[in-house]
């Protein structure tokens, strides 16, 4: 078995997948490459799904060498709308490996784990490359006009400088003021960041600060505004050369929500069909979350024509005339229409698309799910997925402080700390059969606003280091608002703290500074945004790889704690003596076939390196 640096690979990117976008019954070329220290090839074969059966590709032929890399090509056809393939490697000597989504094996390999590529890929250009930043408008900034408006009922006024609250009852009644002309006010700073998607969180009349328990879905909150200042935030926005997302809660309502008031103990009501009631209208089945949280009845036509199918539709009127929203997220995607023996959900899924698709064709979904996404999710709905578990949940177990105790953060069970080549495992695992198109648009989280801060439960000093994951891993950058300033908080709730815009709280003043110079890199370096991802090394406190398209290579290195073993082939990345440093300042160093790097505590260095196929 060849050393990780020199394994084939292949991957769907536009280096090895010259049909990006491929249609019903397009034959694509496809690369893989073989270093020649697997020995002597026999036969390199494409092993491909076909109508529920598998079916083999003639023999590849070689095409290109270049340092000691044989670049073999083939033709994969496109029978159906989704096919899965692998590769299978026959050398002289009698040996023979199977190279599949998840890497190189020894032995023949189950079909979950194939590449996979499909006919789905709708994703808008804007998207590619972008940073995500997500924002809770009564905690984002406070405008002038906050002050002319009637506060809520339900609210708890406080000064934006109050301590928050995080536990026991009024946590969520917490009402600071926020509203989004203090985001339009702001767009400078998001600029400053380096941002071109804006994430809303829910901003419907709610009965709390975090709008998670919408009351109605027919006007924006009148307390952030109203419709008007969705409108001129959305058009300023653009006007800056950022896009904005909504966001949309499709599994649930609140338990004051108008729909529900209208059919609670009235059997007779029209939206009693909306929600599952039983008992005369007395009991209904609620959110596994909260049973204050009505769950939505998807078999019902009604609420289909009410919230996601036609120009009338909630979902319509949001990427249309006033608003303009240019997508939306799903909360709780994979819940959505689930519910004892009925399963709506991919058909609920395909309404939300096709609504999108006849409103805006340009506009991005984004899937939120709190677990592993690659079952549910090939692309014909989604073009984008927040999942926890590819990138999140390694990423703070690698850099888990184990010298503090803390238990809130709610990444969920099992090891806290992870080794590097633990970390590059679970990542592999979790994403590598993912469609490339969506693990392109993956939102790379280092947390969200219904989590802790990553800071608060990392080693102290290495939010530098995942920052950087963030923005050289496939996948868009997903900032949580105040992540730039390096703010702290143990729970969900903590971490909905008031930005500190006038020094209300400690900030760190040079992480703001590593967002936005990451933000540049990422911007000005295409292989970032739409390139391979190639693994080098990876050990108990460091890891290594490289992020090649058909113009540059980017290579990376990280590290949690000291490493002076670090090394790969001369062979493995090209142009290593002409290697230009964009961040770190780090310097690689060429020692016979050997290129290495004496990576410090907490490091973290991106190099420009010429094109792997030039």
């Amino acid at each position: 078995m060849p050393d990780l640096d020199l394994q084939p690979h292949h991957d769907g990117s536009a280096l090895y997948v010259a049909n990006q976008r491929p249609k019903l019954g397009d034959k694509i070329k496809i690369r893989i490459r073989i270093h020649n220290s697997i020995g002597k090839l026999k036969q390199v074969l494409i092993r491909q799904s076909e109508s529920g059966q598998s079916t083999f590709s003639p023999a590849l032929k070689p095409l290109i060498h270049r340092h000691g890399w044989d670049w073999y090509e083939g033709l994969l056809v496109i029978p159906n709308q989704e096919v899965s393939y692998r590769f299978f490697l026959e050398t002289t000597g009698g040996e023979s490996f199977w190279l599949n989504a998840t890497g190189l094996h020894e032995l023949d390999q189950p079909d979950r784990d194939d590449f996979r590529i499909n006919v789905h890929n709708k994703v808008p250009k804007w998207a590619t490359g972008g940073v995500l930043y997500q924002v809770m408008p009564d905690r984002f900034s406070r405008s002038t006009k906050a002050d002319e408006r009637e506060m809520p009922a339900w609210a708890e006024p406080k000064t934006w400088n109050s301590a928050v609250k995080t536990r026991g009852s009024g946590v969520n009644e917490q009402f600071f003021g926020g509203d989004l002309k203090g985001i339009e006010d702001r767009l400078s700073h998001l600029k400053k960041v380096g941002v071109t998607i804006l994430q809303l969180t829910p901003f419907f009349p709610a009965g709390s600060s975090h709008r998670l328990d919408a009351t109605s879905f027919d006007q924006v909150d009148p307390v952030l505004g109203g419709n008007g200042a969705l409108a001129s935030l959305v058009s300023k926005a653009h006007e800056a050369g950022i896009k904005v997302v909504g966001d949309l809660n499709l599994n649930h309502s609140g338990e004051t929500h108008e729909w529900f008031a209208s059919a609670f103990k009235k059997p007779t009501a029209l939206e009693s069909e909306l929600y599952y009631f039983s008992e005369g209208n007395l009991s209904y089945d609620s959110s596994r979350a909260n049973e204050t949280q009505p769950k939505f009845n998807w078999g019902s036509e009604e609420i289909r024509k009410r919230l996601v199918e036609g120009k009338a539709s909630i979902i319509a009127k949001g990427l249309s005339t006033p608003f303009q929203l240019d997508g939306w997220r799903l909360a709780a995607a994979g819940a959505i229409g689930k519910n004892r023996m009925d399963d709506y959900n991919h058909e609920v899924l395909n309404l939300v698309r096709d609504t999108m698709d006849n409103s805006n064709p340009d506009s991005l979904l984004i899937g939120d799910f709190g677990s592993d996404s690659v079952v549910q999710v090939q692309g014909d709905n989604f073009s984008s997925i927040l999942s926890y578990s590819n990138f999140t949940k390694p990423t703070w177990s690698w850099l888990w402080n184990t010298k503090q105790n803390k238990e809130e953060a709610k990444m969920g069970l099992g090891r806290k700390s992870i080794s590097g080549d633990q970390f590059r495992q679970a990542h592999n695992c979790q994403s590598g059969t993912t469609p490339w198109h969506l693990r392109m648009h993956a939102l790379n989280a280092l947390d969200t606003y219904e989590t802790g801060r990553f800071k608060t439960f990392a080693i102290s000093g290495s939010q530098r280091v995942a920052a950087g994951l963030q923005f050289t891993f496939p996948g868009i950058p997903h900032v949580y608002a105040g992540d730039e300033l390096g703010l702290d908080a143990e729970t969900g709730e903590g971490s909905r703290t008031p930005m500190p815009w006038n020094g209300e709280r400690e900030t760190d003043p040079h992480m703001i500074e590593t967002y936005a110079k990451l933000s540049q890199v990422r911007k000005h370096h295409r292989a970032l945004a739409e390139g391979s991802m190639r693994w080098l090394y990876s050990s108990d406190e460091a890891i290594a790889f490289v992020r090649e398209s058909k113009t540059e290579s980017v290579l990376v290195i990280a590290s949690r704690g000291r490493d002076r073993k670090l090394q790969f082939s001369r062979d493995a990345i090209s142009g290593a003596e002409g290697a230009t440093n964009l961040f770190g300042n780090g310097l690689l160093r060429v020692v016979g076939g050997k290129i290495r790097y004496d990576a410090a505590e907490l490091d973290l260095q991106i190099w420009r390196l010429p094109s792997a196929v030039r």
